[in-house]
């Protein structure tokens, strides 16, 4: 039975980080700092943006530690504030987050279903990284973080249905990039 002991460490380790434990507070920011940077990244393209997001987001979770109840993952728990520090970061240096793009792209199935493995992490995140803000966001939130449209909605103060709009013209834009990527590694265009 490991999971009990695991649960009693991290606990631990989160104790120690409340009383200003700065071993523990380093420990906890060396084991979750590479995802998380991860995570600010999938909504910010420029890296030291997102690394200062990233620092201010590990800010607020040792401010905030005290409000953890150990109910949920401890990981989950730091994503969401990492995710709510992209999201206020973005309406900070924005006009707007949401695009509203009407422009309507109709690709047949044949050119949806083009095999993702032929692309490198790097081109996907690059195609990811193309989109409007507003679009990369709701699709970061529903098809990487698995939040629902209305949590969605809710996260950024949008109705359901722009959620749904948004991520159906993300995955369009990304389907039309993936095509013209395609081309140029084929030597076609």
């Amino acid at each position: 039975m490991k999971v009990i002991p695991l649960h009693q460490e991290v606990k631990e380790l989160i104790d120690l980080a409340i009383d200003n434990n700065r071993q523990a507070q380093k420990q906890i920011y060396d084991q979750f700092s590479a995802k998380m940077l991860g995570v600010c990244r999938n909504y910010i393209s420029d890296i030291h943006h997102a690394e200062d997001i990233m620092l201010t987001g590990f800010m607020k979770v040792f401010t905030h530690l005290k409000k953890f109840e150990h109910k949920g993952s401890f990981e989950g728990w730091i994503r969401r504030i990492m995710i709510y520090e992209c999201i206020d970061f973005i309406r900070a240096n924005k006009n707007q987050i949401i695009h509203q793009n009407t422009e309507d792209n109709n690709l047949s199935q044949n050119e949806s279903a083009y095999e993702m493995e032929e692309f490198s992490i790097d081109d996907i995140q690059h195609l990811i990284d193309n989109l409007p803000d507003g679009y990369k966001m709701v699709f970061n939130l529903f098809a990487i973080e698995g939040y629902k449209h209305q949590e969605i909605a809710t996260m950024l103060k949008i109705s359901e249905g722009t959620s749904k709009s948004q991520l159906s013209h993300a995955r369009k834009l990304l389907q039309n990039q993936i095509v013209e990527l395609k081309k140029k590694l084929n030597g076609t265009k």
